[in-house]
């Protein structure tokens, strides 16, 4: 490994590996343990089969688990050109699917077939946010969104800064 780059290495990857942690968190678990009015998993296991959860759980969080460890492999020190390949790969598809999958069209494009199911898998969740397009992001959904925006950004600044 090469020799500490300077001082800010250290907080930065110390918040950035936080950051990653509750990404992996999230992704791997938010289907799967009961959080209350966080979540509603009954209404999400009549929707989606066994396999197709345990995929869509592992399309997310496997690459977001593997960024977790070379970040950590990595720690406060540049990334090699593969590992920052992933990490912007990884993060980039990441904030592009949570654009897609909620905020464009919860406020840009309505797609009621989208609205109709999450108001299925999410009916009696917690939410802040008033009902646009038949979409309120849950509370759940908007907190991850906002970690991983962060994650994106704190990316973003290590990349410049550490390298």
């Amino acid at each position: 490994m090469t020799q500490q780059v300077s001082g800010i290495a250290v907080p930065f990857d110390a918040v950035f590996l936080t950051l990653q942690s509750l990404v992996v968190i999230f992704l791997l678990f938010h289907d799967w343990v009961p959080l209350g009015r966080l979540n509603n998993l009954r209404a999400i296991r009549g929707q989606d089969s066994l396999g197709h959860r345990v995929y869509v759980t592992l399309l997310g969080g496997a690459p977001a688990a593997v960024c977790l460890w070379l970040s950590a492999r990595h720690f406060a020190h540049p990334h090699p050109m593969p590992t920052a390949i992933w990490l912007w790969i990884t993060y980039g598809t990441l904030v592009a699917g949570m654009l897609r999958a909620w905020w464009v069209p919860y406020l840009l494009a309505p797609d009621p077939t989208r609205a109709a199911r999450y108001q299925t898998i999410f009916a009696g969740t917690h939410t802040f946010l008033p009902r646009r397009n038949g979409i309120a992001p849950d509370t759940l959904h908007t907190l991850f969104h906002a970690c991983l925006l962060a994650t994106f950004v704190v990316l973003c600044i290590r990349e410049r800064l550490i390298g």
